[in-house]
């Protein structure tokens, strides 16, 4: 009998632990090849652990809700093979979750993060959190008292992020003072506390899933990072609605994929970009990081209601049959969860698209550390004035709204408002003969 060790799998370049989810199996179960054994979470997908070898599993290394750091072995499953196979055994290391995680061994960074150690106060410290404080000059009486929301109060990493925002707003944790003999006002908070709510009657309490709790913190986060502003323009899209409309069947039979509007937005997006590159940047402190691929999220509406953005790298290189086929196989493979961490990770500009729902215009709030968001609005047949060489005359056109939100730190409103414009442009400019 051989005993395979099955590891906690590389999820991606920046995620360094996963959650264990839920064990689909449980000792002494026998196990395929490739038979999903484990689901994971880490901070920006939900995975399965499919089983390296046939066998059966004879140990489980770690509980649900624990939280795991990568390489790290998580079960012990049992083979029919001649010798045991060594969590040492010289492989290179897994990309995703499929890989044969039981032959990957562990090898340190060049700077290896610190271990996962309870503090004298008894608190657990996963690896990540320890590397974050580290890096943020966190002590270890200050990492004491940051509140924990996972499970036993053991502090996350939004947890320590929330913290450090926090911090830089002046909330950082401080040695109390000695209180005074009497009551003194204090200052408001930086962020006010949200109102009580009231539980009596007829409700109904609900708990958030893990996705709607980072959706939620992540949302918060940004409104506090960025100064908000939202600009709209109305454009004509009428050539584009027609040619559209003219071309889909054929364009079906000619490249095996539906033709939605999305990849047309995403390539006016994409030009828009080019024309005004300062739109696609970060902020780190008092520095600019101008972005020089293009690579554009796409907000996609999951069956639970929640929302995922999957990533179209180098948008700017691939033509509209390029995009549309990713466009497709991103939506497709998001509604069933089955997106790669790598996937949604690494976007320069996001666009949500608020006509799917019927919405005629939205307000977005940006996907940090992104400084700007397009929302396109539902494309409506409307009365339009038209100008022409007989004069002007009313006539039933395509039209849409367009809103794009941006960071007021770094973006002012004549660089806002020309790249929306701009944007709205190609879409109006659309050749209504076209070929595919």
């Amino acid at each position: 009998m051989a005993r395979v060790e099955l590891v906690m799998p590389k999820m991606g370049e920046s995620i360094m632990e996963a959650t264990i989810l839920k064990w689909r199996k449980k000792p002494g179960d026998s196990v395929e090849l490739d038979e999903p054994v484990l689901d994971i979470a880490t901070d920006k997908v939900d995975s399965e652990v499919p089983s390296p070898v046939a066998g059966t599993l004879v140990e489980i290394l770690y509980q649900e809700n624990d939280v795991v750091a990568i390489n790290k072995a998580i079960a012990i499953i049992e083979t029919e093979a001649g010798a045991s196979v060594s969590a040492g055994s010289s492989t290179s290391a897994p990309d995703t979750a499929s890989v044969q995680a039981a032959q990957v061994p562990y090898v340190p960074a060049v700077t290896a993060a610190p271990s996962a150690v309870q503090s004298a106060s008894g608190r657990f410290y996963s690896p990540l959190v320890r590397t974050i404080a580290k890096e943020e000059g966190i002590s270890q009486q200050e990492l004491d008292t940051i509140p924990g929301s996972g499970q036993d109060g053991r502090v996350t990493k939004k947890d320590i992020l929330a913290h450090v925002a926090s911090r830089g707003k002046g909330g950082a944790v401080q040695a109390a003072p000695q209180a005074p003999a009497a009551p003194v006002a204090q200052p408001a908070p930086s962020v006010p506390a949200a109102p009580a709510v009231s539980v009596s009657g007829n409700v109904e309490i609900v708990e958030m899933d893990r996705m709607r709790k980072l959706i939620a913190d992540h949302m918060v986060m940004s409104k506090h990072t960025s100064p908000h502003v939202t600009s709209f323009v109305e454009a004509d899209v009428t050539n584009l609605v027609n040619w559209r409309n003219r071309i889909k069947d054929s364009f079906k039979k000619q490249y095996g994929e539906n033709i939605t509007f999305t990849p047309i937005f995403v390539e006016a997006v994409a030009r828009a970009i080019r024309d005004f590159p300062m739109i696609n940047i970060s902020v780190d402190g008092t520095k600019l990081i101008v972005r020089k691929d293009i690579n554009i999220g796409m907000a996609a509406a999951l069956p639970s209601g929640n929302l995922i953005v999957p990533v179209i790298r180098n948008a700017d290189y691939l033509n509209l049959a390029g995009l549309t086929k990713q466009v497709n196989d991103l939506a497709n493979r998001a509604r069933q969860n089955q997106l790669k961490p790598d996937e949604i990770q690494g976007g320069t500009f996001t666009i949500t698209n608020v006509g799917t729902f019927g919405n005629v215009m939205g307000t977005p709030i940006i996907n940090q550390p992104q400084v700007a968001i397009l929302a396109t609005g539902a494309i409506r047949k409307k009365p339009a004035v038209l100008e022409t060489e007989y004069g002007d005359v009313i006539a039933v056109r395509q039209m849409m709204f367009l809103s794009l939100s941006y960071d007021h730190r770094v973006v002012d409103g004549s660089l806002g408002g020309s790249f929306l414009r701009r944007i709205a442009d190609y879409l109006e400019q659309f050749d209504p003969n076209r070929t595919l």
